[in-house]
């Protein structure tokens, strides 16, 4: 109860920094927007693909399966290029009082094969996990391992994304960086201690009921009135799907926004625990010392 707590309340200050400075939210927008439009031309070719050479040949597997492949890195390679300028934007406003888009941008510039790597690399873990997952018979055992390798791949993306941009480090050194860090136990706030993930979870869920509830309810009447009228029960259906996804939508910048800010605040704590045992001058980021009480 006391790591849900104290995730509240990370939740609440990271918010307060982007009411402060509203440039840290909108790479988190362009997120959602983006992946989204990549996501409908990804699905594009992959629906030709599927009729034109169907799913039970070779071929087609294959080809389905590249698609596939470039779809989801495609949708990493989105979500990394806005993180990373949230990272800038983030340590910007805390080290310096103001984040800057432009200078968020041109982090992206000077890091994009670095990020486009960490996207393949993303891309690759993906495959693995779903390869040890299986299909639809897959045991107990084979589900656990393949959530523990989503689990420890998406944390080291969290903590290797910050290092990347702060530290202007290729993946290689960003993951040997990351594993130092966890080997020396320079992060004294874990993710049990601060509990983020469930914050942002249960808001992600709460979210998406109350879209799912208020969708169906203008869609239902909506469609009970329109009768057999096609076009009446198409809009209703669309407004209903509208109304859910601006939920959905809130909830994953809340979501994206409070877990980069969360991981970019504990790098930046590691990294000051490092320059105290050198003798220099350190602190805890602001946002994680107002939850710590520090």
């Amino acid at each position: 109860m006391e790591s849900f707590s104290r995730g509240w309340n990370f939740l609440t200050q990271a918010w307060k920094m982007a009411m402060a400075d509203k440039d840290l939210l909108k790479p988190s927008i362009y997120t959602m927007i983006v992946g989204f439009v990549v996501s409908i031309i990804g699905i594009i070719p992959i629906v030709l693909a599927t009729l034109i050479f169907g799913t039970d040949g070779l071929i087609g597997r294959v080809i389905l399966a590249v698609l596939g492949a470039l779809l989801v890195f495609s949708q990493y390679a989105v979500t990394y290029v806005f993180s990373a300028m949230t990272v800038k934007l983030i340590y910007d406003y805390l080290t310096n009082g103001d984040g800057r888009m432009d200078q968020a941008w041109q982090i992206v510039q000077r890091d994009w094969l670095d990020i486009l790597s960490l996207a393949a690399a993303s891309t690759l873990v993906n495959m693995i996990k779903n390869a040890v997952r299986g299909g639809k018979n897959s045991n107990f055992i084979r589900q656990g391992i393949a959530s523990l390798i989503d689990t420890v791949w998406t944390e080291a993306t969290f903590l290797v994304l910050p290092i990347m941009v702060i530290e202007d480090e290729n993946l290689k050194d960003g993951l040997k960086r990351a594993t130092y860090i966890v080997k020396n136990n320079l992060l004294l706030v874990g993710i049990s201690t601060v509990g983020v993930r469930w914050v942002t979870g249960l808001i992600g869920f709460v979210f998406g009921v109350i879209g799912l509830v208020l969708g169906f309810g203008i869609a239902f009447p909506l469609i009970s009135i329109a009768g057999s009228s096609t076009p009446l029960i198409i809009i209703a259906i669309i407004l209903g799907v509208l109304v859910a996804s601006v939920f959905f939508m809130i909830s994953n910048v809340v979501g994206s926004y409070t877990s980069t800010a969360y991981h970019t605040c504990l790098y930046l704590w590691a990294r000051n625990v490092e320059h105290a045992q050198q003798g220099l001058p350190a602190s805890i980021p602001a946002p994680l010392a107002a939850v710590l009480g520090r």
